[in-house]
C-alpha cells in the first residue's frame, strides 16, 4: 500500500482488562470497520507488569475472530517478537489467519521487550543483540517457509530440516511485513527497508526524517513502502504526507475506556482531518 500518497487510518488495542474478552476486541473490529478505519492492530504481549497483573488475550486467537466478523479491514499484530516464538509455528498461524481473512493479514515484527518481564521471566533470551539476530533470522525464515518451496536452512538460531508448508499465504508475493524501529537506532530501519513497512515507535521529528530518508538510500525510493506513524504535537496528522508516511496510526494505553469511543469515531474525526 506504498505505492500512494494517501494516508490510511489504524488502531492499535492492547488486548489487557476488558478488551481482554474476545468478544469485546471483535465487537470493536466490527465497529471500527463500519466507522471507515483500514485496520485493527492488537499489541503482542503475554504479561503485563508484575506489579499490576491484568486479564490478557491472546492476539492470534482473537484475531482469527475478528477476521470472521469482517470483511475489509485489515488485521495484525503489532508486534510480534520472533525471538519468544517457533518460526514454524508463526508461519502457519499467518497463513491460517491470512486465508481466514482473505489475504488482510498485516505481520509487525519487533525485537520483543522485557520491560514486564515477558522475556526473563521464562527463560527468553533478553540480550538485545541476540535477540536482533533472532529477528533477521526468523524473518528470513518466515518468508522461505512461506513460499511453499522446499526450505533447508541452517542458521545459528533457527532451522528447517528440508520441509514444505502447504498453502501459500493469499497474499503474493508474501504476507506484508512491517518493523519496529526506536529512536536513532539505524540497523532497525535497514532491516525494515529490506521488507514492507517501518513502524517507528517513540521517536522525535528529526529521528522520522532520518528514518525515512534511510528507507529510501536503501531502496532507491519509497514506492512499495509503508511507514507507520503514530501522530503527536511534535508529528501532527498534517505532517504525514509531506514525509511519506502511509499509515496514522492511534490508540488507547492499556486500561482506558477511550477504545470502543475511538473504534466508533470516524479517522477524519480523530484526527481531525479537513475536508
Amino acid at each position: 500500500m506504498g505505492d500512494t500518497a494517501f494516508v490510511f487510518h489504524a488502531l492499535t488495542i492492547p488486548p489487557y482488562g476488558d478488551l481482554a474478552d474476545p468478544a469485546a476486541l471483535v465487537e470493536l473490529a466490527v465497529a471500527a470497520e463500519e466507522a471507515g478505519w483500514d485496520a485493527v492492530f492488537l499489541w503482542d504481549h503475554v504479561l503485563r507488569r508484575p506489579s499490576d497483573p491484568q486479564d490478557t488475550a491472546d492476539p492470534w486467537v482473537a484475531m482469527a475472530a475478528m477476521a470472521v466478523a469482517t470483511e475489509q479491514i485489515r488485521l495484525g499484530p503489532m508486534v510480534t517478537p520472533i525471538t519468544r516464538r517457533r518460526p514454524i509455528k508463526l508461519a502457519r498461524e499467518c497463513t491460517t489467519l491470512d486465508h481466514l481473512s482473505g489475504g488482510r493479514l498485516t505481520l509487525g515484527l519487533g525485537l520483543g521487550v522485557d520491560t514486564t518481564r515477558e522475556l526473563s521471566a521464562f527463560g527468553e533470551v533478553v540480550d538485545a543483540r541476540e535477540r536482533g539476530a533472532r529477528l533477521d533470522e526468523g524473518a528470513e525464515l518466515l518468508c522461505r517457509l512461506w513460499s511453499g518451496e522446499e526450505v533447508d536452512f541452517r542458521g545459528e538460531h533457527f532451522m528447517a530440516d528440508r520441509v514444505t508448508a502447504l498453502p501459500r499465504p493469499v497474499q503474493h508475493p508474501r504476507i506484508p511485513m512491517w518493523f519496529a524501529a526506536r529512536g536513532s537506532a539505524r540497523k532497525p530501519v535497514r532491516r525494515a527497508a529490506g521488507y514492507d513497512g517501518l513502524y517507528p515507535i517513540e521517536v522525535t521529528e528529526t529521528d522520522l526524517r532520518a528514518m525515512i530518508d534511510l528507507v529510501a538510500e536503501e531502496r532507491g525510493s519509497l514506492d512499495g513502502f509503508d511507514v507507520i506513524v503514530r501522530p503527536t504535537e511534535e508529528i501532527p496528522y498534517r505532517l504525514l504526507e509531506e514525509l511519506g508516511v502511509t499509515w496514522a496510526i492511534i490508540g488507547p494505553v492499556p486500561g482506558d475506556p477511550a477504545a470502543f469511543e475511538l473504534a466508533n469515531s470516524s479517522p477524519s474525526d480523530v484526527f481531525e482531518i479537513d475536508g
